[in-house]
């Protein structure tokens, strides 16, 4: 299993996005600890100089080997730093937007990533251009996952926002960038492709005795449409959407696969990276449920939900109601799990919603800062609800833990770290700008980008700041 990150050490790197193979978030050999973290301050900042996009300007997580920092921003760009003293090593500009969340994995002598349609390995040394591979077709819209390089593979997808999408999850050569097998997310030909898509990936999947763990999204369009309300366009079960599958990692195959909100009118994805924790697997997504299989048996051990629910089940009324989860609701982004915990940020956030596509007009119309949140700790074996923590500000970023200590970065730029076992606030401060992208933890140093275009900042520093042990 691969170890976590440091400067100049590889047994605490945190090279790939969640931390390891496994998805867990968890830095156990940071020297971050609930006596250490209020000794954390500014070592040293970088600023992104791209034009914030829908989401802004950076959403990559941080990722971190042999003392050097890699981050990705909205424009695909690549910034190599020196995690020492953030001095640029070498750019890499790509100038293809994304949504988000997009980002990197490090492996050997390479740095993988993508634009929006394309899948690349840079030189780690220089950022040179090893190979590129355009694996998006017609029936995908775009390529924003954060891929997982490992054991020889690169493991990434594209996912599905328009009509007629059947998106895949690809593995690539690590050397060459030869596609060695693809999976198709949506399981056949959708009944009205004129008007259903959807499906796909979003986040980096997680890898475990030979099986990649997948999470998928929703189908589309949302809630319906005048002449097929409550999702007339994709009849039936909407296979693979919001589901948890088991693909065989050298091959391709489907193992094993449990769908989680079948026919999904209101957006549930099941998009977050399923979190392997011993002889479980965990997903999570927009719906607010998290959901904790067997990985032998493939069988439900137990099922939490979190946040606000309203009108989140059952086909949707013409006439437009509020729903909770919202678009932007639910686990939007990573947990984490360490010490037999798994620590969820949710987002409570409504949207009104119809059987006729109201979802769309209430979605241009609402302000992600409007929304709130809370911090969520479960016992990782049985689901137990341990604590919660309400947050004034939706966390539009992961959880991610160091040793004792849950970092849980909000959408209004405030970073605050909690104790692990008790939910107790330790440390907080606040960045120049709106955070909706992904800490990384290496060493002694908290890597956080903040690069969300949120409301209160009159003039928001868009930049990566590293916050590191004072001695």
């Amino acid at each position: 299993m691969l170890a976590f990150a440091g400067c100049g050490s590889t047994q605490r790197d945190w090279s790939v996005p969640n931390g390891d193979h496994a998805g867990t978030r968890a830095a156990q050999a940071s020297t971050i600890d609930s006596g250490s973290v209020s000794r954390l301050a500014p070592a040293w900042r970088f600023g992104f100089t791209v034009a914030p996009r829908e989401s802004g300007v950076a959403t990559a997580t941080p990722v971190v080997a042999q003392g050097v920092v890699y981050e990705q921003d909205m424009e695909s760009n690549v910034v190599a730093l020196r995690a020492r003293d953030g001095h640029v090593i070498w750019q890499r500009r790509f100038g293809a937007g994304t949504p988000g969340p997009n980002g990197l994995s490090v492996d050997g002598k390479s740095v993988y990533g993508s634009t929006d349609t394309t899948v690349f390995a840079l030189r780690k040394d220089d950022g040179t251009i090893r190979w590129s591979r355009r694996i998006l077709g017609t029936q995908d819209s775009f390529v924003d996952v954060a891929p997982l390089a490992a054991e020889g593979l690169v493991y990434t997808a594209t996912t599905g926002y328009g009509p007629g999408t059947r998106p895949r999850v690809y593995a690539l050569d690590e050397r060459t960038g030869a596609i060695r097998w693809s999976f198709r997310t949506i399981a056949r030909r959708w009944a009205h492709p004129d008007e259903a898509g959807g499906g796909g990936v979003w986040e980096t999947p997680t890898l475990e005795d030979g099986e990649l763990y997948v999470g998928t999204a929703n189908p589309l369009p949302w809630g319906g449409s005048a002449a097929r309300p409550n999702g007339g366009a994709y009849p039936g079960r909407a296979l693979y959407t919001d589901a948890l599958l088991a693909l065989g990692a050298y091959d391709g195959a489907l193992r094993w696969y449990d769908q989680v909100t079948p026919h999904d009118l209101r957006d549930h994805d099941l998009q977050n990276p399923p979190i392997v924790s011993g002889p479980l697997v965990i997903g999570s997504g927009k719906g607010g449920r998290i959901v904790a299989w067997n990985r032998k048996t493939h069988q439900r051990v137990w099922t939490a939900v979190v946040g606000r629910h309203v009108n989140d089940v059952g086909n949707l009324p013409r006439a437009p109601v509020v729903v909770c989860p919202g678009l932007l609701g639910g686990v939007e982004t990573p947990g984490a799990v360490a010490d037999g915990r798994m620590f969820v940020a949710v987002v409570d956030l409504c949207h009104r919603e119809s059987s006729t596509g109201a979802a769309a007009a209430s979605f241009a119309q609402t302000r992600p800062e409007s929304g709130r949140g809370e911090v969520v700790a479960l016992d990782s074996a049985t689901g137990r609800r341990l604590w919660q923590v309400p947050l004034p500000s939706p966390p539009f970023a992961c959880t991610t833990v160091a040793n004792d200590v849950v970092f849980v970065p909000t959408y209004d730029g405030r970073i605050r770290a909690f104790a692990a076992r008790t939910g107790a606030l330790l440390w907080q401060t606040r960045v120049g700008a709106g955070i909706n992208a992904c800490p990384s933890v290496s060493g002694d140093t908290l890597y956080v980008a903040a690069g969300a275009p949120e409301r209160s900042f009159a003039r928001p520093r868009f930049e990566l700041v590293a916050y590191r042990l004072a001695h």
